[in-house]
């Protein structure tokens, strides 16, 4: 027999404590608490296998017998966000968008129903008041579209709504504000935010309605919660960017659908979030060619290209221990380049201060921006700028080789749109071919590559 326990509901907005107060921290008013009897866990499992629907009506087929049948995938009118999900929503799919606190997530749901006003959407806003969604919707200008806005936090009142309505997308806003009645524990806890998870999977599954979960993060930038939410849907986003400047970069960490790691670029305006159709000239536009310390390297995230400005610089330290500072890229490969440098290109750092720089806030993880990483570390210690209209490309080995990175040509490709003349790039194979219109320069060590850039 299933165990109980005692808690206290608030009989105004359903708030669930797990010891009496006086006043309701949700709703705020007083003397509304009473008590009731709440199911553990593993019974409130067995609930909501039933009420999902179909418990017993699966069999075992073989996978010659599964139907099966291409599913269109809905268009969401934002070309960036269409070309992150891997062509658009994917019917009956759980997606769980991630990102910092006021960064975006809430004005980018806003836009989707403004750039798709033919999708019938339901927000359920749990985090802030219906009046406060309709303000930002008329700074945005989302008129004529077909959104409603749920105000409440209770999952059963959610689940039996989206049953009703059968929107085309589901928006939870945001998942840690969601609570099951039968859990006595708070919501955004462990327990809570699994069991909600799990029901809005199948909901999505059994009622073919496409899902689409905010959640928060913690400040580390992971996302908070258990790790089984990542694992629980189908679709990872995460919603990046510095506050202090105007792009944001959605990134697709997970995608079953789909291929991952790719990215949509947006900026931050006055009439919300823009799509940014060139982002490598964004990277770049405030770049100097005269000053020590810049260069260039081409980025694959995805299937994109992008052109990324590097800046770094090397001064006498001011203290016992060097300091080695990083924004955009990883401190360990930042180390293991200054060591390179030191052994195979004759560069002492021990006794400097090396800051690097990833310009725009852009956080890279590609090995092609080695070289690129070691030219601007290198004209920064010798004083000499790097060659201007030149970008690199190119994996740097502990013996100081430049190793070749996939997708060369494309990489060039982009360099020589954007109005670059030169490119150092690794030494290629016999059959390739140098792009027309360009200078390619080819290496095969680090030293050339130097020799290339500062001479």
């Amino acid at each position: 027999m299933a165990k109980s326990r005692t808690a206290f509901r608030c009989t105004n907005c359903n708030h669930t404590t797990a010891r009496w107060l006086g006043q309701c921290p949700t709703c705020n008013e007083w003397h509304t608490l009473e008590e009731v009897e709440v199911l553990q866990e593993k019974k409130a499992r067995e609930r909501h296998k039933v009420e999902a629907g179909g418990v017993g009506q699966e069999r075992l087929v073989s996978l010659s017998e599964i139907e099966f049948a291409e599913q269109e995938r809905m268009s969401t009118g934002i070309g960036e966000f269409d070309r992150v999900l891997g062509g658009g929503l994917m019917p009956a799919s759980l997606i769980l968008l991630g990102g910092d606190p006021g960064i975006g997530k809430s004005t980018l749901m806003l836009h989707l129903a403004k750039a798709s006003p033919d999708l019938n959407l339901l927000y359920v806003a749990g985090e802030e008041s219906a009046g406060q969604i309709r303000q930002r919707a008329d700074r945005i200008g989302v008129a004529d579209s077909r959104m409603k806005v749920l105000n409440v936090t209770d999952l059963d009142r959610i689940v039996s709504t989206a049953r009703q309505e059968k929107p085309d997308l589901l928006v939870i806003d945001s998942i840690q504000t969601i609570y099951r009645s039968e859990l006595a524990s708070l919501p955004g806890s462990t327990q809570q935010v699994r069991e909600c998870a799990a029901v809005l999977q199948q909901l999505a599954k059994r009622e073919d309605i496409t899902t689409l979960m905010i959640g928060h993060v913690t400040k580390e930038g992971e996302l908070a919660g258990p790790k089984i939410l990542e694992h629980t849907v189908d679709t990872v986003l995460q919603f990046e960017g510095d506050q202090s400047r105007f792009h944001r970069i959605l990134r697709s960490v997970k995608n079953r659908f789909g291929s991952a790691q790719e990215v949509g670029v947006f900026s931050m305006g006055e009439q919300g979030l823009e799509e940014v159709s060139n982002p490598s000239a964004l990277f770049l536009s405030e770049m100097d060619d005269g000053v020590s310390g810049n260069a260039v390297a081409c980025i694959m995230e995805g299937s994109r290209p992008l052109m990324v400005e590097v800046q770094a610089l090397v001064t006498t330290g001011s203290y016992g221990t060097p300091q080695r500072t990083t924004s955009g890229f990883d401190q360990r490969r930042l180390s293991l380049l200054l060591a390179v440098l030191e052994k195979r290109a004759g560069m002492k750092f021990s006794n400097l201060d090396v800051y690097l720089n990833i310009a725009g806030g852009l956080r890279i993880s590609d090995r092609a921006a080695d070289l690129a990483v070691a030219g601007a570390l290198a004209s920064s210690y010798r004083e000499r700028p790097v060659k201007a209209d030149s970008f690199l490309l190119g994996e740097i080995g502990l013996g100081g080789e430049i190793r070749r990175v996939p997708r060369t040509g494309q990489r060039i490709r982009e360099g020589q749109k954007l109005g670059f003349q030169r490119c150092v790039a690794p030494l290629g194979e016999q059959r390739e071919s140098p792009e027309p219109g360009i200078d390619l320069k080819r290496v095969r060590y680090l030293g050339q590559a130097l020799d290339v850039l500062l001479s």
